[in-house]
């Protein structure tokens, strides 16, 4: 059952107890992530990420992880195009330590010069790690073609530029313009009581007055392109897709039914076609990405670069086949099937059902019920995906990436 109080100062705490487990999962959640920067502070809400850590007024930096590794708790925070989560995974009887923790860490932080430099060869040395890693690198040259030059095409790691201008008055400044209160949600999930969180959240923010009002995301259309880069690796690496819809659009639901079918898993029509009928890859799968206003779908393949001319057009007959038939009754049941059966698995999870507790306040300001969830899955029928194949399927809609080997002759 969830409970949700909306505090004076604007913070919003929402919380589902779960009797049945000694844990509980506790997230402070900032509606603000790499969306938010100016081209010039690329980067800057991962660099806060990481900075909280160095210490606060009342933690020495060893002190912060400490306190919750002490008592057999997990401590990590994560920075998103759109949001910023730093959350803990506690024993029940120490839930409240890590609200403290986790409200130290937001609201006073030190921001020391020192841990300032060295964060940023951290920094840096992460950026060339996933530069080394190409089926990670290549979705953010996929998303600067899908979205353009606007902070959603831009990486959540910043640039060497941008990463080496940051210093300490930048830092203070965008952390007091962007993580206010009504931008806040405190989300807990596992064996607590609401009461006693919303007590505990209103004594650790009593003198908080972070009111600024959130300014509105807007995104811009941008013309699909498609680009090539010659790399030191040794296979090809293809990301292709098309912009779509925002997350508060009702087909998401019919877009995770299509994106189960054509790529997710082992039993999905690309892996069993590409894969599985004609060896060209490891791996191959789709994604469906959903941001407040606007979104994108694609497929993802690594394999021999000369295989890419024959992987790409089947992959599109896929497509087509998704176009020209319906599913099945019997093949939409299966999907629908494997949807609600992950998603209950995942409820499994209190990590998974803090998360959930927080998207669906910040993008919806409500949680939906879980029945009302599977309700909205077994409601999608076959005429509606291929309706949105028909629409977001057209070669001439979609951009895309492609890495190839350098030739070492």
């Amino acid at each position: 059952m969830y409970k949700r109080s909306d505090l004076g100062n604007g913070i919003r705490v929402v919380t589902e107890q779960i009797t049945a487990v000694a844990s509980a999962s506790v997230g402070v959640w900032i509606d603000n992530g790499s969306r938010d920067e100016p081209l010039e502070l690329t980067g800057i809400s991962h660099f806060i990420e990481h900075l909280l850590f160095k210490g606060t007024k009342h933690r020495k930096m060893a002190q912060i992880p400490h306190a919750i590794e002490s008592v057999g708790g997990y401590l990590n925070a994560f920075t998103a195009k759109e949001n910023t989560c730093y959350y803990a995974r506690i024993p029940q009887a120490h839930t409240l330590l890590a609200l403290d923790v986790l409200l130290d860490l937001v609201f006073h932080p030190l921001f020391p010069p020192k841990e300032i430099e060295k964060e940023k060869e951290v920094v840096l040395e992460e950026i060339k790690m996933y530069e080394d890693m190409p089926e990670d690198a290549v979705f953010d040259d996929f998303e600067e073609v899908v979205y353009g030059n606007q902070a959603l095409g831009r990486p959540i790691l910043g640039t060497e530029e941008s990463v080496r201008s940051f210093n300490q008055e930048k830092l203070f400044s965008y952390l007091e313009n962007n993580y206010v209160s009504k931008k806040i949600v405190i989300a807990v999930a596992g064996n607590m009581q609401h009461e006693a969180i919303v007590d505990a959240v209103e004594k650790f923010t009593a003198n908080i007055t972070r009111n600024t009002v959130p300014q509105q995301r807007t995104s811009i259309e941008t013309a699909p392109l498609k680009i090539e880069k010659i790399r030191p690796i040794q296979q090809a690496h293809l990301a292709l897709g098309v912009r779509t819809i925002g997350i508060e659009k009702d087909e998401r639901t019919a877009f995770g039914l299509m994106n189960t079918v054509l790529g997710a898993g082992m039993s999905s029509r690309l892996n069993l076609n590409i894969r599985e009928k004609y060896g060209f890859c490891y791996n191959v799968y789709s994604f469906a990405n959903f941001y407040q206003d606007t979104g994108d779908f694609g497929v993802y393949i690594g394999l021999d670069d000369d295989k890419v001319e024959k992987a790409r057009g089947l992959i599109q007959k896929e497509f087509t086949r998704l176009m020209e038939k319906p599913l099945t009754k019997k093949q939409l049941f299966e999907v629908k099937q494997q949807v609600v059966g992950g998603f209950q698995m995942e409820l499994e999870s209190m990590y998974n059902r803090m998360n959930r507790l927080a998207r669906g306040t910040i993008y919806f300001d409500e949680v939906q019920p879980i029945a009302d969830t599977i309700l909205e899955v077994e409601s999608v029928s076959a005429e509606e995906i291929q309706s949105l194949a028909n629409i977001y399927f057209q070669p001439e809609r979609f951009a895309e990436v492609l890495y190839l080997p350098a030739d070492e002759k």
